[in-house]
C-alpha cells in the first residue's frame, strides 16, 4: 500500500460560498499513479467544510440560501463579543457543526467511485479569505 498527499489551495471571495472541487480531486487521483484505494480530503479550517452534493445550479443557490437562513451573519452570538482573529464568525462555526470537514471517496481503475449526480464541494463559511486549504491524501494500490 501507498500513500500519496499534495494540498489543494482555494480563493474565496463570498461570504457564503460553494465551490466544486470534483475536477481537483480527479487530477490528484490520477496523478497519484494509484489504481485502487481511497481519496480522502480534510478541510484545514473550522469554517470551511466539505460536502458531497448535487451540482445544479438552482439546487446550489438553495444550498447558499439555506446556510444563511440556519444561522444568519447577524444573531447574538457571544462568540463575536471577542473574536480571537477579530473576525465576527460565530455563524459559521454554528454551520459547521452541521457539516463535514472530511470525505472520504473509493476510486477503481484510477477513478473516483460517485455517483452519476455526486460532485465535490468545498464551502467557505467564513469568506472571502485569500487562502484556504484541502489536503487531498490517497491511500492504495
Amino acid at each position: 500500500m501507498q500513500i500519496k498527499r499534495e494540498e489543494l489551495e482555494l480563493a474565496t471571495t463570498k461570504p457564503i460560498e460553494i465551490i466544486d472541487i470534483t475536477d481537483r480531486a480527479r487530477e490528484a487521483v490520477e496523478r497519484s499513479g494509484l489504481r485502487e484505494g481511497l481519496l480522502t480530503l480534510v478541510s484545514r479550517h473550522t469554517t470551511a467544510c466539505l460536502n458531497i452534493n448535487e451540482r445544479e445550479e438552482r439546487l446550489l443557490e438553495d444550498m447558499e440560501t439555506f446556510l444563511k437562513r440556519l444561522a444568519p451573519r447577524d444573531g447574538n452570538y457571544l462568540h463575536n463579543l471577542e473574536p480571537i482573529d477579530g473576525r465576527d464568525n460565530a455563524h459559521s462555526h454554528l454551520l459547521g457543526l452541521f457539516m463535514n470537514t472530511t470525505e472520504t471517496i473509493p476510486f477503481a481503475d484510477g477513478k473516483l467511485l460517485l455517483g452519476q449526480w455526486q460532485s465535490i464541494f468545498f464551502i467557505e463559511l467564513d469568506g472571502p479569505r485569500p487562502k484556504r486549504g484541502v489536503l487531498m491524501q490517497a491511500t492504495g494500490i
